[in-house]
């Protein structure tokens, strides 16, 4: 029993590490603002357009710094669920056939 726990425990230690190389972006204004995050949902990094910035007031700025955000963590969302179902299909795909699906 232990040794499943500390299996399931070491395979969920490995995709963390796995998403942690994964990058996904989110962006607004065509690409003015891009938003860089890993698939742990954490923000690496965030890039504006100088031109951009130079025109753009502040509640602009901070709105589509706000879509970019949303949009790259959205992205990121949906690669650690895809890992997620991946890992619990792995461990857990067998159980199925035992509940008749």
């Amino acid at each position: 029993m232990f040794d499943k726990l500390f299996e399931a425990k070491q395979k969920a230690e490995d995709v963390k590490k796995r998403l942690d190389g994964i990058t996904v972006s989110g962006s607004a204004e065509g690409g003015k603002i891009s938003v860089a995050a890993n698939g742990n949902k954490v923000v690496q990094s965030i890039s504006i357009d100088n031109d951009f910035l130079k025109s753009a007031d502040k509640e602009e700025l901070e709105e589509l710094l706000v879509v970019a955000v949303n949009k790259a963590l959205q992205q990121a969302e949906n690669v650690n669920q895809s890992e997620m179902a991946a890992l619990s299909q792995e461990m857990f795909g067998g159980l199925g056939g035992m509940f008749g699906k």
